[in-house]
């Protein structure tokens, strides 16, 4: 019954804008997610409807299209009890109980409509627009691909690049055909680089941008599970990501050497990046600590000094490779120290920031095996009173759901955290199994409303802890 009368609340909605807002306004995936609720009173917990203006139209329109319809039920209820028409008191009755149900699928209607007389008609005609700009822009076009880490490279690529050159990179995570088509219309033709991320949703996703934008340098930064609910394999996106190599063809492409699964699809003649080489530079001096990285490059006579705002010796490689790449494009060895002492962590991207004396470091964004492989190991190396472990899981895992998270519990073991905090929901139970597994010694809190550990974080920690915070999980996953 309780379930049931969610339907008639008066925030049910503002549950269904939050649902759609929360989907990226896809139809189909916000319908999955309305049919596998049952109780929409359960539905928001994490966050909040951002009240955009689109959000406040859908809102609108559904409150006044229920309204209409309770009143036309109240007439055809009105209309039958003066004509003692039983069928109309019926139909009205059912009309004004159903009234959720109606709304809550009339409301993709207009998105479904203006997806496709609209939105995908104009999308078409800038990405035909785009392919065009691409291939007579006289820049050097450097694509990064890969299923982790990209925004953060296209960003130190952007920042240490642009101490010497004309720089324009795609902005935030905007990573598909049609906000590459943005960007394009946006570029004057007098840059000399040019950054384009490449996302991987689907199959053929990235040898598709390839055609587009028309790359002459690429950096695949690594290959770990992802996108696998429209992946049959790891192996199959490993494939597709590795479609930028194939249309660079002995043009130079960049891969993370560290990646452990990306070493099956490296050739010899791509060039490698980890924390001890690239491209004939060693790399020696590593210092890592809660505010920074620090390392030297040597190449022959010359030698760098990086130093960086970015944490973990995972960073190390990424730099180096942005290094080396700087150097190859002509940047002098000022220019690039002086690029890489500008790159800090970005948003929800090993952050740290101080709280009540303890260290918290924010990862949320992270959401692969290999960036919570990283964290931990930085978290296990950071000196502490207290190290504690935050995560929900991953999403989006796939075939692979169940290995990646025994895999994690094992990894937090092996990083030995005095506490682990994990938020409940479908992925727990497993990385428990790891955890078990790996006999780990720890303290284990699983929080069933994760919305109140974060917004009471201050009142959890004290003064000399270390938390590591990492990867998101929305409403719209179970």
């Amino acid at each position: 019954m309780r379930d049931v009368l969610s339907l008639y609340s008066l925030s049910f909605q503002t549950t269904l804008v939050y649902m759609l807002q929360n989907t990226d306004y896809q139809p189909g995936a916000y319908l999955s997610w309305y049919w596998r609720t049952s109780n929409f009173n359960q539905v928001v917990k994490r966050r909040t409807l951002d009240r955009t203006k689109a959000a406040q139209l859908l809102l609108i329109t559904l409150r006044m299209g229920m309204l209409l319809q309770i009143f036309a039920g109240i007439g055809l209820i009105a209309a039958g009890i003066g004509n003692s028409s039983v069928l109309l008191i019926f139909l009205g009755a059912g009309c004004v109980l159903i009234y959720p149900v109606v709304w809550a699928h009339l409301i993709v209607i207009p998105l479904l409509a203006g997806r496709v007389l609209i939105q995908q008609p104009k999308e078409k005609r800038l990405i035909e627009e785009s392919k065009a700009i691409f291939a007579n822009h006289p820049g050097i076009k450097i694509a990064v691909a890969g299923s982790y880490g990209k925004t953060t490279m296209k960003e130190l690529l952007a920042t240490v690049l642009g101490e010497s050159k004309k720089v324009a990179a795609t902005p935030g995570n905007k990573n598909v055909s049609s906000s590459h088509a943005f960007f394009a219309a946006r570029l004057t033709g007098e840059e000399d680089i040019l950054i384009i991320e490449y996302g991987e949703g689907q199959p053929g996703d990235v040898a598709r941008f390839a055609d587009i934008t028309k790359p002459s340098i690429g950096v695949i930064t690594g290959l770990a599970p992802a996108h696998l609910d429209k992946y049959p394999s790891l192996a199959a996106a490993g494939q597709d990501i590795f479609r930028l190599a194939d249309y660079l063809g002995d043009k130079k492409v960049y891969v993370n050497g560290e990646s452990i699964e990306a070493k099956n699809f490296i050739k010899p003649e791509y060039i490698t990046y980890d924390r001890n080489q690239v491209n004939g530079w060693d790399i020696e001096n590593i210092k890592v600590d809660i505010l920074q990285t620090t390392f030297e490059m040597t190449k022959k006579s010359t030698k760098l000094h990086i130093k960086s705002g970015l944490i973990g010796s995972h960073q190390v490689g990424p730099l180096a490779a942005v290094a080396a790449i700087a150097h190859e494009l002509g940047l002098t060895n000022s220019q690039i120290e002086k690029g890489c002492l500008k790159t800090k962590p970005y948003e929800h991207r090993m952050q740290p920031f101080g709280l009540s004396g303890a260290w918290i470091i924010d990862d949320t964004y992270n959401g692969n095996l290999e960036g919570i492989r990283a964290g931990l190991e930085l978290l296990k190396d950071l000196p502490a009173k207290r190290r504690i472990y935050v995560t929900p899981g991953l999403v989006d895992q796939g075939v692979e759901n169940e290995r990646v998270h025994r895999t994690i519990g094992g990894l937090i073991a092996s990083a030995k955290p005095d506490q682990v905090v994990l938020m409940q929901n479908s992925v727990t139970s497993w990385i428990m199994s790891g955890l078990n597994e790996a006999s780990y010694q720890g303290e284990v809190t699983i929080e069933a409303v994760p919305l109140n550990f974060y917004s009471n974080l201050k009142h959890f920690v004290a003064s000399g802890d270390v938390v590591l915070m990492q990867n998101d999980w929305t409403d719209n996953y179970s």
